[in-house]
């Protein structure tokens, strides 16, 4: 049976255009895409290759199951 991983991703839209994946639960996982699709896509590939190369280290397999997301908004 393969278990099923779930991963919060952070797209940010960039000046010059595109959007920056950040995945928060691995940390140095970020890619880009140059459309919301694309970066969907690239995100995935980022996340199985960094999976893939845990595995291949033998390193324990982070996720953001116990993470809490709460956002804050400020006045300047």
């Amino acid at each position: 049976m393969s278990l099923s991983l779930t991963y919060k991703v952070l797209l940010k839209p960039e000046p010059e255009g595109g959007f920056t994946v950040n995945v928060p639960a691995l940390p140095g996982c970020i890619t880009y895409g140059e459309t919301l699709e694309e970066a969907k896509v690239n995100a995935q590939e980022a996340i199985e290759l960094y999976i893939e190369s845990l595995k291949e280290h033998g390193e324990e397999i982070p996720t953001d199951i116990d993470v809490l997301e709460y956002s804050l908004q400020l006045s300047p």
